[in-house]
């Protein structure tokens, strides 16, 4: 299964992401970034998806669907991590991989290790 992260701005988030990203056993690692972000972590395996989120809305959502679909291919199903990013970029996100199609199992790096909450 493919992990799909978020990576905002909100640095104190980054953990979230990096325990999934290193404790997982993806097939593919791929991380939505704002394009004009500062820094961003640095992750091995991970292809980083520069996204313009000033854009509006539909227009994120296609600029996603156009850029992941290549990177997910024919997958029934991705992890997906929300715990960065704001509720624009996760609205995209979400609409652009259903739009794909393929289904989405929300992921999260807790206690109890990796849980898929849906």
């Amino acid at each position: 299964m493919e992990l799909v992260g978020c990576i905002g701005d909100d640095k104190a988030s980054w953990g979230q992401i990096s325990a999934l990203i290193n404790r997982g056993e993806w097939e593919k690692i791929i991380l939505i970034v704002p394009e004009n972000i500062k820094e961003i972590p640095s992750f091995d395996k991970a292809i980083i998806l520069k996204i313009n989120f000033s854009l509006p809305i539909k227009e994120v959502k296609e600029d996603i669907k156009k850029k992941l679909k290549d990177e997910i291919g024919n997958s029934f199903e991705v992890a997906l991590s929300l715990a960065s990013g704001n509720g624009k970029e996760h609205m995209a996100v979400l609409s652009a991989i259903l739009d794909i199609p393929a289904g989405v199992r929300i992921t999260a790096f807790t206690k109890n290790g990796i849980e898929f909450l849906s």
